[in-house]
C-alpha cells in the first residue's frame, strides 16, 4: 500500500513538472539565453577593456620617455591625446602630466592648466591636491607674497595631505616680504609635524636656522665694522698717489 502511494506521488510530481515546463518553457529558455549572452558580453567587455588599458599604458610610457628625453612639446601633445582617448585612469594621469610639461617653458600656461584641473568637479580629488601643490610652487615666485599667503594658508591645515609642502612655500613667501616671525612659524610647523617628509623637514630645518639667525639681535660683544679697532700689527696703508708725505 505504501508503495502504491509513493508511485502516485511521483506521478503527481511529474505531471506538475510537465505542466510547469509547458507553461513557462519559453521564459526559462529566454532566461538561459540571457544568462549565457550576458556572461559572454561581460567577458568580451573585459577583453576589450584590458586591451585598451594595455594600449594606453604603452602610449603613456612612450610619452614619459619623450619627457625624459627633453622633448617637452612632443610629450605634452602625447599626454593631451591620452587625456582625450585613454581609459579614465590613464586619462586622469595624462591631464596632470600634460600640465607638468608646460611648467618649464610656459609657467603661466601651466598654472592655468592646474587651475582647470582643480576646478573640474569630475577630476579625482587626489590629483587635485597634487595640482594645488604644483601650482603653488610656480606661483610663489610670481604672486605678491601677502596674496600668496592669503590664498594658500588654508591648505596648510592638518587635513590637507601635502600641508608641509604648502607650509614650506608659505615660509618662503613670508621671507620674501621680510616677515621673519611668520616664516619661522610656518617652518616650525613643518619641523613639529612628525608626518612631514624627510626632505621637506631637512629643508625647513635649514631655512629655520637662517631665519632664527637673521632675527637674533646682535650680542653686546659684537662690534660694527665702522667701530672695529685697528689691529696693532696691521701694515700701514699705502699712500695714494699725490698724497705721499713730503720729504
Amino acid at each position: 500500500m505504501t508503495e502504491f502511494f509513493r508511485e502516485v506521488d511521483e506521478e503527481v510530481r511529474r505531471d506538475r513538472i510537465v505542466r510547469l515546463w509547458t507553461k513557462y518553457q519559453y521564459v526559462l529558455i529566454a532566461l538561459a539565453v540571457l544568462i549565457v549572452a550576458g556572461t559572454g558580453a561581460y567577458r568580451l567587455y573585459q577583453h576589450y577593456r584590458d586591451q585598451a588599458a594595455e594600449a594606453a599604458g604603452a602610449k603613456y610610457e612612450a610619452a614619459l620617455q619623450l619627457s625624459r628625453e627633453g622633448k617637452s612639446a612632443e610629450a605634452e601633445a602625447a599626454f593631451e591625446d591620452l587625456a582625450k582617448t585613454a581609459p579614465k585612469g590613464f586619462a586622469t594621469l595624462a591631464r596632470l602630466r600634460a600640465a607638468d610639461e608646460l611648467a618649464p617653458h610656459d609657467p603661466e600656461a601651466a598654472i592655468k592648466a592646474y587651475a582647470a584641473l582643480i576646478a573640474d568637479p569630475g577630476y579625482d580629488q587626489i590629483f587635485k591636491d597634487v595640482a594645488q601643490v604644483r601650482a603653488a610652487t610656480l606661483r610663489v615666485d610670481r604672486d605678491d607674497p601677502t596674496e600668496f599667503e592669503q590664498k594658500y594658508a588654508p591648505l596648510a591645515a592638518d587635513t590637507f595631505p601635502y600641508r608641509n609642502q604648502i607650509r614650506e612655500l608659505l615660509g618662503l613667501a613670508a621671507m620674501k616680504r621680510n616677515s621673519l616671525d611668520a616664516a619661522g612659524r610656518w617652518l616650525d610647523a613643518i619641523v613639529s609635524d612628525h608626518q612631514a617628509p624627510q626632505g621637506v623637514r631637512m629643508r625647513a630645518e635649514a631655512l629655520l636656522g637662517l631665519v632664527q639667525a637673521a632675527a637674533a639681535p646682535p650680542t653686546a660683544g659684537e662690534a660694527s665694522p665702522s667701530n672695529a679697532p685697528q689691529l696693532a700689527d696691521q701694515p700701514p696703508k699705502t699712500p695714494e698717489p699725490g698724497n705721499a708725505p713730503a720729504k
